[in-house]
């Protein structure tokens, strides 16, 4: 046989064995569409009055309803029932992005308004996606969840798995590099600077389901760089943790690592230490 014609071969069976689910084009333009309703800043166009809010969220709603009924492999349950469900919640998730504005808003000095945060900071829109996206994987949706926050991250370099569990007033300050893994638990008024990753240490196959990523408490803040594996580790709240820390055990409330670095000197057994002060 030609070697075009095994190369077809190869293609045809890829195509054939491919599970029927959405494109990402589909997802991306349901996200997008549902955000440009909850953030006109985001929208195509303004919307005038009630009434086309009213109709554009029914819009998205059958749109999610077609997804789901055409895909059943993604949900156990009643697609429609998924799809309503989804946007009853939907003010929850508006309120909480609302107050994620407030938080990136109050935590960053050259933010001059709201709606500077909301058109043009990476951690907004990583944010937001995150927050749909959770809400959807809450409802038991599979694949979906995933592919947005992959669009996400494909577009602000943010990586948050929509299972990441993340209280009230989240902050990811520049954003670029952060990573943030299926089973991490985040508490209120965290704020996280640019390239930190809340990541696992090397787990078997098998371990999916139990926690494999940190825990991090309320009011902790975690600058650029830092690095905190494990599912046993846990930041203690209003903890401090340095720029380019590397952390896989946990730590009491009140804590401030910091890392700190020395110049080589070929005379001197000297080594990068870490600074630790608990401060509870």
């Amino acid at each position: 046989m030609e070697h075009r014609e095994l190369f077809i071969d190869k293609i045809h069976d890829a195509h054939k064995q491919c599970p029927d689910c959405p494109s990402p084009k589909r997802v991306q333009e349901f996200f997008e569409g549902v955000l440009g309703i909850l953030f006109p800043e985001y929208a195509v166009k303004i919307l005038q009055d009630k009434q086309e809010i009213a109709d554009r969220l029914q819009f998205y709603e059958v749109q999610l309803q077609g997804i789901l009924g055409r895909n059943k492999q993604l949900i156990d349950a009643d697609g429609e029932e998924v799809a309503h469900a989804f946007f009853v919640k939907l003010s929850d998730v508006y309120d909480a992005i609302q107050e994620d504005v407030e938080a990136m808003f109050e935590g960053d000095p050259a933010a001059n308004s709201k709606t500077e945060v909301i058109r043009s900071y990476p951690g907004f829109y990583a944010i937001a996606a995150y927050r749909i996206a959770h809400l959807l994987q809450e409802q038991g949706v599979a694949l979906i969840p995933r592919m947005i926050t992959e669009f996400a991250h494909s577009k602000t370099g943010i990586d948050i798995h929509p299972g990441a569990e993340i209280g009230r007033y989240f902050c990811i300050d520049h954003g670029t590099g952060v990573v943030v893994g299926e089973t991490t638990r985040i508490g209120d008024h965290v704020k996280l600077y640019q390239g930190v990753t809340l990541g696992a240490l090397s787990v078997n196959k098998e371990d999916a389901d139990i926690q494999r990523h940190p825990t991090i408490e309320n009011h902790v803040v975690i600058y650029a760089g830092a690095t905190i594996l494990g599912g046993k580790t846990v930041i203690g709240a209003e903890s401090v943790i340095g720029g380019n820390v590397w952390l896989t055990k946990s730590i009491p409330a009140k804590s401030k690592i910091y890392y700190q670095t020395k110049m080589y000197d070929a005379s001197a057994e000297t080594t990068d230490m870490y600074v630790f002060k608990n401060d509870a």
